[in-house]
């Protein structure tokens, strides 16, 4: 918790204070008003929380902009290809069961031609270069 935040929870423990001590010596009656006007102080500070992480986030997004690097939340972490190729290999066996059993080696097929096509696809989005060449290798082998 930041000293910023720790002096909203104070402010806020207070203004809640302030707020039943009115309402005990005032009644009934004015309870509605008070609850009221303490939820729109309440909504006010969560409503400048989510301004400052917003803004905060904005300015780290465009740092990473500037900088010209991928963002350290990018998607090609190497725990998602690992975890997407042990969850297709689980899905492969029921799936390998219901395409051999319902069309045989066709299904069979079927089946592990999509498999290897949505692994390729998701290949293909983590790593754009996964298709392409090198470029500090030439064209062909007979090229110096």
């Amino acid at each position: 918790m930041t000293g910023r935040e720790a002096r909203g929870d104070a402010e806020l423990k207070k203004e809640l204070d302030a707020t039943l001590h009115a309402r005990r010596e005032l009644g009934d009656e004015y309870e509605s008003a008070l609850v009221d006007s303490f939820l729109e102080k309440v909504e006010q500070r969560l409503d400048g929380a989510v301004d400052r992480r917003v803004r905060r986030q904005l300015a780290e997004q465009q740092m990473v902009v500037a900088r010209g690097s991928r963002s350290p939340q990018s998607t090609d972490s190497w725990g998602e290809r690992f975890g997407f190729g042990i969850v297709s290999l689980v899905l492969a066996i029921p799936l390998s069961a219901i395409g051999g059993g319902v069309a045989h080696l066709p299904g069979l097929l079927v089946a592990w031609g999509g498999i290897v096509g949505v692994n390729v696809v998701q290949a293909a989005r983590l790593s754009p270069h996964f298709f392409g060449r090198r470029k500090d290798r030439p064209e062909s082998d007979w090229e110096d």
